[in-house]
């Protein structure tokens, strides 16, 4: 009998493949709504920014006029000492916090809220933003980064601009072990490796021959051990041609 495969044994929860939460220095989240973010705005300055292991982005702590705390993706431009605003009043600048409703249509956003009150939810990666593609009935319909128009609750809020840290990824790695050292910061499965690389043993698709040695398509109900491959497939291979 074969040992566990990798998926098993990241799916038992041991420690060798759980993040190290204890390193996380913050949550993201904004402010809890009130009758200030309702009917007005508050004004906030960033006091300094954190590099967090949990997050790719550089994040900025917000102090309010308020003594509230909050801490927040940057957006690009922004530095130590710049004002960010939180509330339906709050005006168009970078950083600050506003409800869906009170932004103009074309707005580039980021760290949008799924639903009200939740903290942000979606475009929190390097670079990214979405666009406020039009707001009608209550709803906002905003285009994420991957093209794709989701329709949201106008009261959700988001940040303004577009999110630090974009080219992030075209910087060369130059060699393995800084990617090492990447992925280890949050547990990351790295390297990858092949079914067809590894051994019979660990393996289905393992031994010595060059390729899987049987069809990479698998049944639904197939046991825990087997079930790697393409999950009950319909087809796999190239689509063929509709002139054919």
């Amino acid at each position: 009998m074969g040992k566990l495969l990798k998926q098993q044994r990241r799916g038992k929860g041991s420690p060798a493949y759980i993040a190290q939460s204890h390193r996380y220095k913050a949550k993201i989240a904004f402010r809890k709504i009130d009758s200030i973010e309702k009917e007005g705005s508050l004004r906030g300055a960033v006091m300094k920014f954190v590099d967090d292991p949990a997050h790719q982005v550089i994040l900025m702590h917000v102090r309010f006029a308020n003594n509230d705390e909050i801490m927040v993706p940057a957006p690009e431009g922004i530095a130590v000492g710049d004002e960010v605003y939180s509330g339906a009043l709050a005006p168009i600048k970078p950083g600050c916090i506003v409800p869906l409703s009170k932004l103009p249509e074309g707005m580039f956003i980021y760290n949008v809220e799924r639903n009200v009150g939740d903290g942000g939810k979606f475009v929190r990666a390097p670079g990214a933003y979405a666009t406020l593609v039009s707001k009608e009935k209550g709803k906002a319909y905003v285009k994420l980064p991957s093209r794709k128009v989701i329709e949201l609750q106008a009261t959700c809020r988001a940040q303004i601009g577009l999110l630090c840290g974009g080219g992030k990824l075209e910087m060369p790695l130059l060699k393995a072990g800084v990617n090492h050292y990447k992925k280890h910061a949050q547990n990351r499965k790295w390297p990858v490796n092949r079914g067809v690389k590894m051994n019979a043993y660990t393996h289905p698709y393992g031994g010595k021959q060059h390729h899987k040695g049987r069809s990479s398509t698998t049944s639904r109900g197939a046991p825990p051990g087997r079930k790697v491959g393409h999950i009950a497939a319909k087809s796999t291979g190239r689509k063929k041609s509709k002139n054919a």
